[in-house]
């Protein structure tokens, strides 16, 4: 079978994609990515071929996101499924993703599901496709009213054929009830590692704490992240925080004893050892705290982390923390009573069992789901 596998720029939008391109590579599938230029880099570090397409315009993109942080939440999110995500990223990534359809002629299509440029070239060219979840199917529900307008351009008719294609998720059905007719649960195969030993250097229980990777790119990225040392100041547990890349660990002022700062660590390694995640609430977090079964305090900031985190704390796996700072330079920030709740949140979390029970019973339903290879092969129109 050829699969050709299609992704928007951003580490949430393309690691949902890995566990089944390295699954169809071992297959023996042929195996091709179509991704922006910001993947580049990575795309080059992995072994299957790849074709990058074109970006939007630099300044056209940062004007909309700026329009898209100025606006309450869900009006975002409506302005980035039209705009960014079913505009500018639609017809710069198109051109390439027709191309390879055209001439690469895959059997199957499998793109992330904020990527749409390759429904539109797969529907050109008679190819079947499915998407693949990067977050929680109410929230895919929510933005695919928007569609409509978005395909109108280029077919009659391609809304619906989205909405009635395979959709793959790795959410358990009991946090994540899927809308769509034809859903298929998967589990990611077990990945290698271990415990690091730069976490075991003491007794108290372990909090990872991260914003992921798009939160360090906010203007308020230094104040955020001492919210949340100001938050864990103190308290009987080891934290180690994680700031990403963009973010200058010297710029958070002073850092309590009992944190440890890191630009990025393995976030498989360090839930074998965390005893609570303190995160945005963003779905690749939230699925792999889930996943090790370690609860979660979500501090949603933007996109599908509100959602993400009334789903966290209505299956009792966690607490949700929303915050009540007001936005500062079209960012959101975190206020004195933010992190009152923050602390307080993580001493209930660290004190309650029935929470981390709760984030295991996610953790044991997630594992009963197909493997990789049974959704693969369960797609596959060649068979």
């Amino acid at each position: 079978m050829r699969v050709l596998f299609a992704s928007t720029r951003g580490s949430g939008h393309f690691q949902p994609l890995v566990p089944l391109i390295d699954l169809c590579t071992a297959r023996g599938d042929d195996v091709l990515v179509v991704a922006p230029p910001a993947l580049e880099p990575l795309l080059a570090s992995r072994q299957q071929p790849y074709r990058i397409g074109a970006k939007p315009p630099d300044d056209e993109l940062s004007a909309t996101l700026a329009r898209v942080l100025s606006l309450p939440p869900d009006d975002g999110v409506r302005l980035m499924i039209r705009e960014v995500f079913g505009g500018l990223l639609l017809d710069a990534m198109l051109p390439e993703l027709d191309e390879a359809c055209r001439t690469w002629r895959p059997d199957l299509v499998l793109h992330e599901a904020c990527e749409f440029a390759s429904v539109v070239a797969a529907e050109r060219h008679g190819i079947p496709h499915a998407r693949v979840a990067i977050s929680a199917a109410g929230f895919t529900d929510f933005t695919e009213a928007q569609l409509e307008a978005v395909f109108e351009p280029h077919g009659r008719g391609l809304a619906d054929r989205l909405r009635t294609s395979p959709y793959l998720t790795r959410l358990p059905a009991s946090l994540d009830p899927s809308p769509y007719t034809e859903t298929h649960r998967y589990r990611e195969p077990a990945r290698p590692g271990s415990p690091s030993d730069r976490w075991d250097d003491g007794e108290e229980p372990l909090v990872y704490a991260t914003l992921g990777t798009e939160a360090g790119t906010l203007p308020t990225a230094a104040e955020l992240y001492r919210a949340l040392l100001d938050a864990v100041r103190g308290l009987p547990v080891r934290v180690l925080l994680t700031v990403g890349h963009g973010t200058d660990a010297a710029a958070l002022g002073p850092i309590p004893r009992n944190v440890r700062v890191e630009s990025w660590v393995p976030q498989d390694d360090v839930l074998r050892s965390a005893s609570l995640v303190v995160c945005h609430g963003g779905s690749g977090t939230v699925f792999g705290a889930l996943a090790a079964g370690v609860p979660l305090v979500c501090v949603p900031l933007f996109a599908d982390q509100p959602v993400n985190a009334r789903l966290v704390a209505a299956a009792g796996a966690g607490l949700a923390v929303t915050p009540t700072g007001a936005p500062a330079d079209e960012a959101a920030v975190l206020g004195t009573d933010d992190v009152r709740d923050i602390r307080s949140a993580v001493e209930l979390l660290l004190k309650d069992a029935s929470y981390r029970a709760r984030a295991g019973h996610l953790a044991a339903e997630m594992r009963s789901a197909a493997d990789c290879a049974e959704t693969i092969a369960t797609l596959d129109p060649t068979t």
